[in-house]
């Protein structure tokens, strides 16, 4: 018999009272009243429309698909009003001649979304960011999420990440070149980018809709952190020796000078990290940006700076102890750049700068490259070459902080003294 709409023996309207030619509209619809039992009223080419004794109407197509004859729902009315009814008609005549079922085909599609609506892109986001979080510092994580809240969440977060498009992703990075955020824009195409290969990874896409974006974009231009010229360095010093404030925020300031840690990994250091016997400040693999455990060897003036600021907070988990917030239990991640603020070098240098007045300097003094980077904790892409630099530099690694703490001291007194420490200096490797 094949397939095709109407049921067996083509007398497709129960009710004596309307012709089964006869086609509904919208005001015989609402002429329709509920009896006792339900009943169907024909529209044709096996549409129905079924009334209930509750006054519940119900669009339904029935059909004969190989030898059985069956029934599809096509909602409710007047939710589903009558033309629409009729283009569901005309889709289900289309799959029967295309030999589908379309009660199997129903059933695809609702199975289809429900797969969609539990793999939206900010759902497939939370999945990565949890497998990825264990690496960051809670810092890094915190500032990695709140971004995609921010930029990328509003615009694609509850779409099925199967349907979006490289233009889709594109509209949302452009969004903020409009800005002018370039910076902030790579950023987060670079999240994305993971996110999607994460998903393809795990099966739920195909193919990275990001992978080819760059193209796209402005030309990126480097942004170094300000920092300050070798003549400035000794008036910094000065005004911040000047500057009066609580003893804890200056020595952590003091600290940040002398080690060349970042800001974070200061902040959250803890007196068992503290060495004072073998003078190391041995930095925790879960406080690193790269999760790497980070050991600085100790100058003379980093061991005075720790002893007093033992007598102030050595009772305590923390180096610097947050006494106001119990919420967060260290000092804020502010504090660096408030007291540069304060003390007038706002737009002369910011906390991060002093990690490349570090390595400027030291570069300028021929001191080891290699021996530089290890020290900034800078990760070494080559792995053969990374090992031999943790093995290697260690020593030379303790010559550079003392310099280096030799160099603050004199730079403070009188930029004039730098030649004397320079001078004093290690051959370079």
């Amino acid at each position: 018999m094949g397939n095709r709409l109407g049921n067996k023996y083509g007398i497709l309207c129960s009710q004596p009272t309307i012709g089964w030619r006869m086609l509904l509209s919208d005001l015989k619809i609402k002429t329709l009243k509920p009896e006792s039992k339900p009943y169907r009223i024909r529209d044709g080419d096996g549409l129905y429309l079924r009334i209930t004794p509750n006054g519940r109407r119900t669009w339904q197509i029935r059909y004969f698909f190989g030898e059985k004859e069956r029934i599809l729902s096509a909602g409710s009315y007047p939710e589903v009003s009558l033309q629409e009814a009729r283009e569901v008609r005309y889709r289900t005549k289309k799959l029967l001649d295309q030999n589908i079922d379309p009660c199997s085909e129903k059933r695809r599609e609702k199975s289809e979304a429900v797969y969609r609506d539990r793999n939206t892109f900010q759902l497939v986001a939370e999945e990565w960011f949890d497998s990825r979080k264990p690496d960051w510092t809670p810092r890094h994580a915190k500032k990695i999420w709140h971004r995609l809240e921010t930029y990328v969440f509003p615009d694609i977060g509850k779409r099925s990440i199967a349907d979006l498009k490289p233009l889709d992703v594109l509209k949302v990075i452009q969004k903020l070149e409009a800005r002018d955020a370039t910076e902030m824009s790579r950023c987060q195409l670079s999240a994305c980018k993971r996110i999607f290969k994460y998903a393809v990874v795990t099966g739920r896409i195909q193919f990275n809709p990001a992978a080819d974006l760059e193209s796209a974009l402005r030309r990126h231009r480097q942004k170094h952190h300000p920092t300050l010229r070798r003549p400035e360095i000794g008036e910094f010093l000065r005004a911040f020796e000047r500057f009066e404030c609580r003893e804890v925020p200056k020595l952590g300031f003091e600290l940040l000078l002398l080690t060349a840690l970042r800001t974070g990994e200061l902040r959250y250091s803890k007196w068992s990290d503290i060495h004072f016997a073998r003078q190391e400040w041995v930095v925790r693999a879960e406080i690193m940006k790269m999760r790497e455990m980070h050991v600085v060897p100790l100058s003379s003036q980093t061991l005075g700076a720790l002893r007093r600021l033992e007598l102030l907070t050595g009772d305590q988990e923390w180096l610097f102890p947050n006494p106001h917030r119990a919420k967060h239990p260290v000092i804020s991640e502010n504090f660096v750049n408030n007291i540069i603020r304060k003390i007038g070098f706002q737009d002369r240098i910011v906390g991060h700068g002093f990690r490349s007045m570090f390595s400027t300097v030291l570069n300028e003094q021929g001191f080891n490259r290699d021996a530089i980077e290890r020290q900034l904790a800078h990760r070494e892409r080559n792995q053969v070459r990374a090992a031999y630099n943790r093995a290697e530099y260690w020593e030379e690694r303790r010559l550079i902080m003392q310099w280096w703490g030799d160099f603050l001291a004199l730079a403070k007194e009188n930029n004039s003294m730098i030649k004397a420490v320079m001078s004093n200096s290690p051959t370079p490797s």
